[in-house]
């Protein structure tokens, strides 16, 4: 018998739970159906929250014949048969799932196809395609985003499979707790599948009591449903979705969502990453408001490495903590990256002459280094003269922060010879 998950899945737009966003009254796939007029899609999102479901629901509620296949498992011949019931029928939709490990060679048999609407793909990835897919696929598709389901969606998919006599587990007197409804809902992460699973693996391995009963209890639903395993792909999106968080909390000064992101990371045992972006951290977000964070971050991260995973996570806390609540410039990167703006749009001009290198014959004719003026022979270390190429003489690159008593410091040395031009 094939799992509950899979025969519970829907098999029209209606039975779908959860993203109301694109198939609620009057939202984008819900309007396609009802207009009988489907365009190639992606569907993509996390494991588990229905992403071929919905496609299979889109086409079976549709006339149209549908096939599945698996950009994987499935080769050329088996696209090219599609390809040929389409010529036939006129138009097949195709259901493929994987949709970002499509090859080179499937992707140039399927393109034409999707430009002429013979074949509708609905293709279903975990993959940002943005990121995955390539662009002629992409151009060919509207992409749509899924969203994890919430507890009380997924409670209300375990009641449906309670409650269906033909696809579900109707046919088993069922008691389930609520706390064991609770913990299934909660503890899949949002992944239906296993909520489903996890609940026919309860039913099946609990014996029936003298009235023919099943109880599901609290201590079932967690022996059948065990911790879910925390999934971080170090080259997929969620893991980019976590560092980019990870970084902004410490920007926001947020010490608990700082902790939790870097818990999250600590989990999947990512010690290179969270090193290089809280190096970054510590230079483009704390800056010049607190010079000293940067060099006790990179001994945090020395000692975390030295040490190892689990101890490793004590001084990576510490670091993370100072760095929230540390006072935050960026004038150092603004500073940078404005001056590259401009040589990458051709503001460069020439090094003036006083400043050229005089450290060969015949510089003196030339006028290299000739009118330099020696800083050290004047008076506390400094004299007027012109450093800046004439195209750029009077511009201004760093701005100081008033965050920050090193940067304060900075600003008052900075705006005093500023003032003497």
């Amino acid at each position: 018998m094939k799992p509950l998950a899979f025969r519970m899945r829907p098999t029209k737009i209606e039975e779908v739970l959860g993203q109301d966003h694109l198939v609620g009254e009057g939202k984008i796939i819900q309007r396609m159906v009802q207009a009988k007029h489907l365009s190639s899609m992606i569907l993509y999102g996390p494991p588990g929250i229905g992403k071929t479901s919905i496609a299979t629901a889109i086409a079976g509620s549709t006339s149209i014949a549908f096939r599945k296949l698996n950009a994987v498992i499935n080769n050329k011949k088996d696209m090219e048969a599609v390809a040929a019931e389409a010529k036939m029928s006129g138009q097949v939709i195709l259901i493929l799932d994987e949709v970002h490990r499509l090859d080179k060679g499937k992707q140039d048999f399927l393109l034409p196809y999707l430009e002429n609407g013979m074949i509708i793909m609905i293709g279903a990835t975990t993959a940002n395609p943005y990121h995955a897919i390539n662009p002629a696929i992409r151009s060919r598709t509207q992409i749509f985003e899924l969203q994890p389901l919430n507890p009380d969606q997924i409670k209300a998919a375990i009641r449906r499979a309670l409650d269906d006599e033909h696809r579900g587990l109707g046919s088993y007197d069922v008691a389930i707790d609520e706390e064991a409804l609770d913990h299934l809902a909660s503890g899949c992460g949002g992944d239906v599948r296993s909520a489903l699973n996890a609940l026919e693996l309860a039913v099946l391995s609990t014996k029936e009591n003298e009235d023919g009963t099943i109880h599901i209890t609290l201590k079932t639903a967690e022996e059948c449903l065990q911790k879910k395993s925390f999934v971080h792909d170090k080259d997929g999106d969620a893991h980019y979705d976590v560092i980019s968080a990870f970084q902004k909390s410490i920007r926001g000064s947020d010490v608990n969502a700082a902790l939790h992101y870097l818990a999250r990371l600590i989990e999947a045992g990512d010690l290179e990453s969270l090193a290089r972006r809280l190096l970054v951290i510590a230079y483009e977000d704390i800056g010049l408001a607190s010079p000293q964070a940067g060099g006790r971050t990179l001994q945090a991260i020395q000692t975390a490495e030295r040490i190892g995973f689990p101890e490793a996570r004590i001084p990576l806390a510490n670091a993370v903590i100072e760095l929230c609540l540390s006072p935050k410039s960026n004038s150092a990167i603004l500073a940078v990256d404005q001056a590259l703006t401009d040589i990458r749009s051709g503001k460069i001009g020439d090094v003036p002459k006083h400043l050229k290198d005089a450290h060969y014959k015949g510089a003196a004719e030339l006028g290299r280094g000739v009118e330099y003026k020696y800083p050290h022979d004047y008076e506390n270390g400094w004299v007027e003269q012109q450093y800046l190429p004439d195209p750029l003489k009077n511009k201004v690159y760093y701005q100081p922060k008033q965050t920050g008593k090193f940067e304060l410091a900075l600003k008052q040395i900075y705006d005093k010879l500023m003032k003497k031009k």
